[in-house]
């Protein structure tokens, strides 16, 4: 598609448009679909939008991000359109809400929510068998959190729960939907590549760095083996009945 110039007049009917979608993307705070853009547009102007429209309006934002060199785009993630900065500034944007990235998931809630994004719907003990450890705990954090959900009752004894993900899920891992998923053979070939497998030393190395021991009193007549195992022990990830203790 031929990119759009920066200099085209601002009150032709495209512009108007365009600046319309543009402005309701911009203020949504989830993830907008066609059907409330055409509503809203509507509402305002009584013309009938349809889906090409937007989808061609959406092109032309893009094209004019690009001919111009802005940091964003605009992405279809969770069902509908959101403004979403450009993987190149993925960095600095990551030190901004640094702080934040303290609340990421923990090893057991991305275990728990992994389960029940690729076997859903699934019930709590489906999700206990394959990790082997209660799920009440993580299942509660990803219901609060609003990842995952109760989409109906099991045909068993007892009709269990059903949980599956949400569109919040999709938005915040931006997927489109659960076909956007890696399928387990890409998931063997992420593990095989190299450059995880750096990344993941690395991960390991500062783990192990950040849970180091305080060293011995310099009068202990603790011998120097001793103190090497209790430090190899420290580097040993926590077994996922402690990780989940560890959650609580």
């Amino acid at each position: 598609m031929e990119p759009v110039s920066p200099d085209r007049v601002s009150d032709a009917p495209d512009d108007r448009f365009d600046q319309s979608v543009e402005a309701l993307i911009f203020a949504s705070d989830v993830p907008l679909r066609d059907e409330d853009v055409a509503r809203a547009i509507g509402e305002v102007t009584g013309a009938d939008t349809t889906l090409e429209d937007i989808v061609a309006a959406v092109e032309r934002l893009n094209a004019a991000y690009r001919a111009t060199g802005r940091a964003f785009r605009v992405e279809q993630w969770g069902g509908g359109y959101r403004l979403a900065t450009i993987p190149e500034q993925a960095g600095v944007v990551r030190a901004l809400f640094e702080q934040e990235a303290e609340k990421r998931l923990s090893r057991s809630l991305l275990e728990t929510l992994a389960v029940i994004a690729y076997k859903q719907p699934v019930t709590k003990p489906e999700i206990e068998h394959v990790r082997g450890v209660g799920a009440d705990y993580a299942l509660r954090q990803l219901m609060e959190r609003g990842f995952v959900d109760v989409v109906g009752r099991a045909d068993a004894i007892g009709r269990p729960l059903l949980y599956g993900t949400t569109d919040r899920f999709l938005d915040q891992f931006g997927l489109g939907d659960l076909s956007d998923l890696p399928t387990p053979r890409e998931v063997e070939e992420i593990l095989a590549d190299p450059r995880f497998s750096r990344e993941r030393a690395q991960l390991l190395a500062e783990w192990a760095a950040d849970n180091q021991p305080p060293p011995p009193p310099a009068d202990s007549s603790e011998p120097v083996g001793t103190r090497l195992r209790v430090v190899v022990s420290s580097d040993s990830p926590p077994t996922p009945s402690e990780a989940d203790d560890a959650d609580g």
